[in-house]
């Protein structure tokens, strides 16, 4: 942003890109991640949780509530920027598609944007990965 940085976490199922929770933040700290993550858990349990290796993601607490819910922990290991693909092809999609774009003069702006953005991503963007279906095309049916 002009003054500052923003910080985005999202969630989303690897089986149908359908982005299921995400958070904002002005600070790395767990907690954003670890709401997003809880928000997660609502449209279901994964058997395996993939991260990198960010501080937020290795805390205690972020790593307790995987535990305690028995799913599996993977994180990528140092340049295995493909353990994380699907993930990293969202940060590049959603830079290109909106925040490159444009010039946020607010955070309640950037949020309001981005929220539209994966509203349009799930249900109204066709994936060439998925056959030109929509991520909720995919989720829906699981």
């Amino acid at each position: 942003m002009k003054h500052g940085f923003m910080y985005l976490t999202a969630v989303m199922d690897w089986h149908s890109r359908y982005v299921l929770s995400w958070r904002l933040s002005n600070t790395l700290d767990s907690n954003f991640c670890i709401d997003a993550l809880e928000e997660s858990f609502s449209l279901g349990k994964p058997k395996i949780f993939n991260t990198d290796q960010g501080v937020q993601f290795t805390s205690s607490c972020f790593i307790s509530i995987l535990q305690n819910r028995n799913i599996k922990i993977s994180m990528d290991g140092k340049g295995r920027y493909l353990d994380n693909i699907f993930i990293e092809r969202l940060w590049r999609t959603i830079k290109y598609e909106l925040i490159y774009l444009k010039e946020f003069e607010s955070v309640d702006e950037l949020y309001q944007e981005i929220e539209s953005y994966f509203d349009y991503y799930n249900y109204r963007r066709p994936h060439q990965s998925l056959d030109l279906k929509r991520p909720y095309d995919i989720h829906s049916k699981t």
